[in-house]
């Protein structure tokens, strides 16, 4: 797979990651990542694990989500 953004401008790059919004192949320069919080409900409240994990998201992914 290769990165759909380098495709954009006429370059191709092979893709590292896939956005998790969009599904979007990203290279090391498009991929934005950020923790996301892994939680599960557990008896009568909520629990949450450590560390986060990883989110790759392209930069249009990104900037909606700000």
């Amino acid at each position: 797979m290769n990165c759909y953004d380098c495709l954009t401008r006429q370059e191709t790059t092979a893709a590292v990651a896939t956005c998790t919004r969009c599904g979007a192949g990203l290279c090391i320069d498009h991929a934005h990542v950020a923790p996301e919080i892994v939680s599960e409900q557990a008896g009568t409240g909520k629990a949450t694990h450590s560390p986060d994990a990883r989110r790759f998201t392209c930069g249009i992914c990104h900037e909606a989500e700000i």
